[in-house]
């Protein structure tokens, strides 16, 4: 077996979507001849924890662990918060905070935090990571970012230690969608700029999870970009046993709802319908898995939504397959932000293989719009277009009133996890063949 050394901040006990890409990887490379060690904080600040994917972790595996200093006691201190609660990601808030303290805060984190709150654990990790490696000798190193202070390690690592190294992005850099939020100055914004721009120099391989996103990157640094998607894994949808469908009309969504995701546009329609059909009123369910920003729950009490809603706060991943399989609809929201062609998240996936229609809200040329007219999945309405949704509803409700047939989602093989670890494992024996 040949071993590659995975520097990632998520991992099991972490739930939530940052977990799952590495987790799922890690879990085929051995199918492949590649075996992982992990290297991860031992008491990082997770946003969701979920026991239920250790079960994923393929026992034997070497983990290796270094504390990690994180600034996020100081920011609870600050803006009055408990010593116990999580701290949400991408700018989520539940409730109104002291616009103040939070602006202070955020420009706190932007400007001295670079390129995240995990910048301390960079120097220990390298420290460390050196010496283990003397000892336990890898073939390749990777890195998955954000936060994109793990691709900082790997960077000095490779360096000195002439190893060939994977950067992956699950995100972007400087194009992320909230980068405009964090009130950079000039100096940070430059800084970040330079970061991003050594990573994509420097990496003997990097792989993103979109095409847009590789054009993307092309335009900071140009180079190749290996595109390698988020995926379905066969065995937890296999797991999840018989299926009963909701009995009411049930639009889905899972994950957090930020502000950015504010799907104004669906709510709009769904009212109209409502003020139209009465059998809807007694038929239509909208279940939120998942935390929700504030400005969410305000559109849908401005709409007159509240009665039909059902919120679950987090629920762990061997039930979200099961709810994605027993509702009637999958809600896929696109972020609205400037980054939205290229916005390909992980559950987009996993909803393909729950094999129930998908109402996406998002643009009409971007890569989630390709997947879903590729796959024959679902409809898509664009940002603003109510009318649109609409009928993409109604159309979805006829089917229901008559008997709602389970769709089949056409050329979804190549996008299971253990194919898509098997395109991950060919980049790796490419790489671990020589430097570039």
């Amino acid at each position: 077996m040949k071993k590659a050394l995975i520097i990632t901040y998520y991992w099991p006990p972490s739930g939530g979507a940052g977990v799952q890409r590495w987790l799922k990887f890690v879990k085929y490379l051995r199918d492949y001849q590649w075996e992982p060690v992990i290297y991860t904080p031992e008491n990082p600040e997770f946003p969701e924890t979920d026991p239920s994917l250790l079960a994923d972790v393929p026992r034997g595996i070497e983990i290796w662990r270094q504390p990690i200093r994180e600034p996020y006691g100081a920011y609870k201190k600050l803006m009055g918060r408990k010593k116990e609660e999580k701290i949400n990601a991408a700018f989520l808030s539940e409730k109104k905070n002291n616009r103040l303290l939070e602006t202070i805060s955020v420009w706190i984190r932007g400007n001295f935090f670079i390129p995240d709150a995990r910048k301390f654990w960079i120097k220990p990790s390298i420290r460390f990571l050196k010496k283990q490696l003397q000892d336990h000798p890898v073939r390749v190193i990777i890195s998955t970012g954000p936060p994109h202070s793990t691709h900082l390690i790997a960077m000095s690592l490779a360096s000195e230690l002439h190893i060939p190294w994977l950067a992956d992005f699950r995100d972007p850099w400087t194009n992320i969608d909230f980068y405009k939020d964090l009130k950079l100055t000039r100096w940070a914004d430059k800084k970040h700029h330079t970061l991003e721009k050594s990573v994509l120099e420097k990496a003997n391989a990097i792989t993103v999870i979109s095409n847009t996103m590789a054009m993307d990157f092309r335009q900071i640094y140009p180079r190749d970009y290996e595109v390698i998607t988020n995926g379905y894994d066969d065995a937890d949808i296999d797991r999840g046993g018989p299926v009963q469908l909701d009995k009411k009309f049930s639009i889905a969504h899972i994950g957090t709802l930020v502000s950015a995701r504010n799907p104004v546009t669906l709510w709009e329609a769904l009212k109209q319908i409502l003020q139209e059909d009465e059998r809807f009123k007694n038929d239509l369910e909208i279940k939120l898995i998942g935390k929700v920003d504030y400005t969410v729950s305000d559109s849908l009490h401005k709409y007159g939504l509240g009665p039909f809603v059902s919120r679950t706060d987090y629920m762990p991943h061997s039930e979200v397959i099961k709810c994605q399989q027993e509702s009637r609809i999958l809600l896929l929201i696109i972020n609205n932000t400037p980054n939205s062609k290229m916005i390909l998240t992980g559950k987009f996936f996993e909803y393909l293989a729950a094999s129930r229609p998908i109402l996406c809200l998002g643009p009409e040329t971007g890569d989630a719009a390709q997947i879903l007219e590729e796959t024959k999945s679902g409809l898509l309405a664009g940002f603003g277009d109510v009318e649109t949704m609409k009928n993409n509803l109604l159309t979805f409700y006829l089917q229901y009133l008559s008997g709602n047939p389970v769709i089949r989602p056409q050329h979804i093989v190549k996008y299971s996890r253990k194919a898509l670890t098997g395109d991950l494992a060919l980049l790796l024996d490419r790489l671990s063949g020589g430097n570039h």
